[in-house]
């Protein structure tokens, strides 16, 4: 119990040496206080678990200081405080070597565990500051990247001003295979692929990892004075066999998709010319070369102005959708990583 000295006032001589009791509620709290401080006290330092592992994996105190490049002391002291800690021996002598005790095998465990998440912690922390600079490779159609992506691409580049951006415009089967052989670093492509597309001899979806960013809505393009222009409904595709078409080629995904279509309708129309240029089908749409299946997107303002008409296409249990593809093997570089979070924000 704490104790007090009493002093005469007038002459400060000391008179007695009395007990002093504090309130309990006082007394409660700074037990309380002492007790936390003691439990929360941070002796399990990583240092000094890198101590003990180097200790352990030597067999001696003075070859874990060489290990490390410290000093002896050092590491004993880091022993020590770590025994004092948990109240338990963690290592044994035996002549010159020195041994783990079973508290020092268990801790030990741990610390390995613990280290490693520290190492990669740290590593992800380097790589979140590398996105400041380097090179995204990025692999996307002339479509999408001139009707969907632009927000992306620019929010990218005020939130990561110093990454070089290089392009390569093909067609998705064309850049899911660039992507599995990490020549991309990333890719958007529209889903599904052709059927019989394989990569490695797996379908693409299961080949790489795909994150959905938007659906992708398909309609039939005509000439605005065609007979079936002003119809209601979805267009009727059994009708598809009485005039002729402009598509993007076979190897194309959409092109795979619509000709299922057609098939699934029991049509077999008549293609009049291909391209690969969705700019393209709209001018020879215009102009009356035939009807077309495009990105409701990449019509849009030609529908508003009035150049074309377009009709919706009758709905099927399969979706199309717009994918960012990565490689299923290797982590991905910090510039794809910091671009697959920047468009799925900004897409969502």
């Amino acid at each position: 119990m704490p104790r007090e000295i009493r002093r005469d006032p007038r002459r400060g001589h000391a008179l007695a040496v009395v007990a002093v009791r504090r309130p309990t509620r006082l007394r409660d709290a700074l037990a309380r206080d002492l007790h936390y401080r003691a439990r929360v006290t941070p002796l399990l330092k990583p240092e000094r678990l890198q101590h003990l592992l180097a200790v352990i994996a030597h067999g001696s105190f003075t070859a874990a200081a060489r290990a490390l490049a410290t000093s002896q002391s050092t590491i004993s002291e880091s022993v020590l405080a770590l025994e004092r800690e948990l109240r338990e021996p963690l290592l044994v002598r035996d002549g010159r070597r020195v041994y783990p005790t079973a508290a020092g095998e268990l801790l030990a465990r741990h610390a390995e565990r613990a280290l490693d998440e520290l190492r990669r912690a740290r590593e992800e922390l380097e790589a979140l500051r590398a996105v400041a600079t380097g090179t995204l490779r990025i692999g996307v159609s002339d479509t999408l990247a001139t009707y969907l992506l632009p927000p992306v691409f620019s929010a990218f580049r005020r939130a990561h001003p110093h990454v070089a951006m290089q392009l390569q415009n093909r067609t998705s089967p064309a850049l899911a295979s660039l992507v599995a052989t990490r020549a991309l670093d990333l890719a958007v492509v529209t889903t599904p692929f052709p059927t019989a597309f394989r990569l490695d001899g797996l379908p693409a979806e299961e080949a790489l990892h795909l994150r959905p960013l938007a659906p992708l809505r398909e309609v039939v393009v005509l000439p605005i004075d065609h007979p079936l222009a002003t119809g209601r409904g979805a267009f009727p595709m059994k009708h598809a066999a009485r005039s002729p078409w402009v598509l993007l080629g076979p190897e194309t995904s959409s092109r795979a998709h619509l000709d299922a279509r057609f098939t699934a309708a029991g049509v077999r129309p008549e293609v009049a010319m291909e391209a690969a240029s969705v700019e393209l089908l709209k001018t020879l749409v215009v102009l009356g070369f035939g009807l077309s299946v495009l990105p409701e997107l990449a019509v849009r303002r030609d529908c508003d102005e009035g150049r074309i008409a377009t009709r919706a296409l009758p709905r099927t249990e399969e979706t199309r959708r717009v994918m960012l593809a990565t490689p299923t093997v290797g982590p991905l570089s910090p510039a794809a990583r910091a671009f697959v979070e920047v468009a799925t924000k900004t897409l969502r």
